[in-house]
């Protein structure tokens, strides 16, 4: 699924769009560059679910909660982690297999702990407000 966004307005539609065709999977791994907007993507995917509180980058906190209609959604930065084992002392392992949606930024530094099944989705910036957003099932069992 390959998705040309020209404006901010436009994301709510590709985020809705996004859901429907990953449906059932909840977990999503977003790559890109400083500045792609994987946060500003995160932050419209979590409003299609009903989310109404204010979604922040976890860059310091690692982990966000937001609550929504349907349950609870996580959203990690690791950015800051120096190796997989800092992850795993956070409980990632648990927050991935809860059955909740989980998105997860800087995913490279945590690859050897990535799921069989997630949606991968990549950014690219394209000027300041043009996206390239590429989006992809991925089932390795």
């Amino acid at each position: 699924m390959d998705y040309e966004v020209n404006s901010l307005n436009e994301l709510h539609a590709v985020a809705a769009d996004l859901l429907r065709l990953a449906s059932p999977e909840k977990v999503f791994l977003f790559f890109g560059d400083m500045g792609a907007g994987k946060t500003t993507f995160i932050k419209s995917i979590c409003q299609q679910l009903g989310i109404v509180d204010s979604i922040s980058s976890p860059t310091y906190s690692i982990v966000n909660e937001y609550i929504c209609p349907n349950g609870k959604i996580f959203h990690f930065d690791f950015y800051r982690i120096k190796n997989e084992t800092e992850a795993l002392d956070l409980g990632f392992e648990e927050y991935l297999y809860s059955d909740s949606y989980c998105f997860i930024e800087w995913p490279e530094k945590i690859e050897n702990l990535w799921p069989e099944k997630y949606v991968k989705i990549k950014l690219r910036a394209i000027g300041d407000t043009k996206r390239l957003i590429t989006a992809q099932i991925i089932k390795n069992q």
